[in-house]
C-alpha cells in the first residue's frame, strides 16, 4: 500500500448549522438482518492459535481497523481452513473490502442463513442479479429473519433477469450544478426514465431510493446525468421522501442516490463549486489529494477510520452520511476519547435533544483538522447493532462539503482535495470519445471549463427552495474563501 505523503493540512471551526436524522432510519431500513447469525463454535474444541486469530480478526472488525482484520483472519485460515465461523468472519471481511469472488469462495458449502446473506450481498453488489435473487430468496425462507432490503432485492432480480446493473450509454464524462438548497445539502438535478427532477447525494444510505409517489415498488430505472451520460438497468428502492423535502424546504426530492450508484459512476462532489461529475472510466488520482479508505460494512456501509485526538491518538470509527447537516456528530464514549468534558457540551437552540461542542482534532487522509464542531444526542444506536461495528460517530456534509471528494479505487478509497472552494473544476472536460474495451486503461481527461458562479440560480430555479443558512456552511481551508 502506498503511503500518501501529502501534507498535513489545518481546518478552520465549522458551525454546527442544522441537523438532518432521515438518513439513519434509511440505512437501518436497507441492511437490517435478524435472527441469521450463526451459533460460534466452543472455544474449548477450536485450537488456541486458530482462536487467537480469530477472536483479534472479530475485534479488529468491530472497530472497522479492516487492514488488520484481514490479516488476523488469514491467520486463522491459515491454522484452520475448514472453519466455518473462521471462514464467516474473513468473508465479511471480504465483503467490507469489496472483494465479492473471495467473500464467495470462503462461504462456499456454507448453507446458512447467515452465509445465503453474504453471498446475497456480494452476488448482488457484484452485479450477479439473479444469483443475489437466489440466495436471498434462500434466506427469507428463515421464518426469523426480517429484511426489507433482501425483500426488495428479490423483487427486483424476479424483474432483472439478464439485465446488467449501470450499464452506460452516451459521453465518457458528465458534469452537473450542485444548486444551492439548505444548508450544505448535496442535490443534483437528474432524469429518472426522462423524468426531471432533483436526486439527494446520500451516502449514509446504500442503494439508489425513489420517493414513493413516484414509485410503490422496487424498480429497475434509467438515470440520466448533465444531458451527456444515462446510466441504465439501475436498481432503486422506494420509500416516502416527502420528510425529506419538508427539511430541504424544496417541493419534492426524486430520489436519493447512495453509495452503491456513487461507486459505479466514479462521482465527484464538489460542493463549494457548486458541481457533480460522473464517469464511464476509473478517474486518475488527483496528483494533490490525499486517500481516506473506504469499507463497506455488509457492502453497503460506508466507513472509515480517523484520530480524535492529535498525533493518531484515540482511534476511532465514523460512517460518512452526506444527508447529515452537521460536521460531526459523536455518541457518549465518542466525546470522552476525543477528551471532551460531556458537562462543558452546550444546548443546542431549538433542539432539545442535542447539544454541541468542538473536536480538538480529526484526522482525514493526511489532513488535521483542529477545532471541528460537533453534534452530541444524535442516535446511531441501531445501526450499530445492524452493522455489528462498534461506531464512534457520523460525519456529515458540514465537513466533507468543505472538500472535493473522488471515489476512485471502485469505490475503496475517497479522494480529498482541498481546492475546493477555488474555483477550480474537477479533472473533466474532454470531448466525448468511444469508451475503450473492459479492462483498457482509464482515458486521460485533460482540460476544465469554470463552473457557473456560485451566486448564479440553477436553470429555472428550484421552486420552494429556502434561502441559505450562512450558518450552516462547510468550512473552508485556511486561506480560501467561498465563491
Amino acid at each position: 500500500m502506498t503511503q500518501d505523503k501529502s501534507p498535513k493540512k489545518t481546518y478552520r471551526k465549522a458551525r454546527t448549522g442544522s441537523v438532518s436524522l432521515m438518513l439513519l432510519a434509511c440505512l437501518v431500513g436497507s441492511w437490517v438482518v435478524t435472527g441469521c447469525m450463526e451459533p460460534e463454535v466452543p472455544k474449548a474444541t477450536r485450537d488456541p492459535r486458530t482462536q487467537k486469530w480469530l477472536d483479534r480478526a472479530k475485534a479488529s472488525f468491530r472497530v472497522v481497523d479492516m487492514d488488520d482484520a484481514s490479516d488476523a483472519a488469514e491467520e486463522a485460515l491459515r491454522a484452520s481452513p475448514n472453519d466455518p465461523e473462521v471462514r464467516m468472519v474473513a468473508a465479511h471481511v471480504a465483503l467490507a473490502q469489496l472483494d465479492y469472488s473471495k467473500a464467495l469462495q470462503l462461504t462456499e458449502g456454507i448453507a446458512t442463513s447467515e452465509s445465503y446473506a453474504l453471498r446475497g450481498r456480494a452476488q448482488w453488489y457484484a452485479g450477479n442479479v439473479e444469483e443475489a435473487g437466489k440466495e436471498l430468496g434462500l434466506l427469507l425462507r428463515d421464518p426469523e429473519v426480517h429484511d426489507d432490503w433482501a425483500k426488495a432485492v428479490v423483487q427486483l432480480a424476479a424483474r432483472g433477469a439478464g439485465r446488467k446493473p449501470f450499464t452506460s450509454t452516451g459521453g465518457i464524462l458528465a458534469t452537473t450544478e450542485m444548486p444551492r438548497i439548505r444548508g450544505t445539502a448535496m442535490a443534483i438535478p437528474v432524469e429518472i426514465d426522462g423524468e426531471q427532477g432533483l436526486a439527494l447525494i446520500a451516502t449514509g444510505t446504500a442503494e439508489v431510493v425513489l420517493d414513493s409517489s413516484q414509485r410503490k415498488e422496487p424498480s429497475w430505472v434509467s438515470i440520466g446525468i448533465g444531458g451527456r451520460i444515462e446510466y441504465q438497468d439501475v436498481p432503486a428502492l422506494t420509500r416516502d421522501l416527502s420528510g425529506v423535502a419538508k427539511q430541504l424546504g424544496i417541493p419534492s426530492i426524486k430520489a436519493m442516490l447512495g453509495v452503491n450508484f456513487l461507486r459505479h459512476v466514479n462521482g465527484t462532489f464538489d460542493f463549494m463549486a457548486q458541481q457533480f461529475v460522473a464517469r464511464r472510466f476509473e478517474p486518475p488520482r488527483p496528483p494533490n489529494a490525499t486517500d481516506v479508505p473506504l469499507s463497506y460494512v455488509r457492502g453497503g456501509g460506508m466507513v472509515f477510520r480517523t484520530s480524535l485526538k492529535p498525533d493518531g491518538q484515540a482511534p476511532a470509527a465514523v460512517m460518512v452520511d452526506t444527508a447529515m447537516a452537521f460536521p460531526i456528530a459523536l455518541d457518549t464514549p465518542g466525546w470522552k476519547k476525543a477528551g471532551v468534558d460531556l458537562a462543558s457540551l452546550r444546548p443546542i437552540p431549538n433542539e432539545p435533544k442535542l447539544k454541541e461542542g468542538v473536536v480538538s482534532m480529526l484526522r482525514m487522509g493526511a489532513y488535521d483538522l483542529p477545532q471541528v464542531a460537533g453534534v452530541a444526542g444524535v442516535e446511531f444506536g441501531g445501526v450499530e447493532s445492524v452493522l455489528g461495528i462498534d461506531l464512534d460517530g457520523v460525519v456529515g456534509s458540514g465537513l466533507v462539503g468543505g472538500f472535493r471528494v473522488t471515489f476512485g479505487n471502485g469505490g475503496r478509497t475517497m479522494w480529498l482535495e482541498d481546492e475546493a472552494a477555488s474555483g477550480a473544476v474537477p479533472v473533466g472536460g474532454a470531448p466525448e470519445e468511444p469508451q475503450g474495451p473492459p479492462g483498457a486503461p482509464s482515458p486521460p481527461v485533460p482540460g476544465s471549463a469554470a463552473p457557473p458562479p456560485a451566486s448564479q440560480p440553477p436553470p429555472g430555479g428550484i421552486p420552494g427552495s429556502g434561502p441559505i443558512d450562512p450558518s450552516a456552511r462547510p468550512p473552508v481551508p485556511p486561506g480560501r474563501a467561498p465563491k
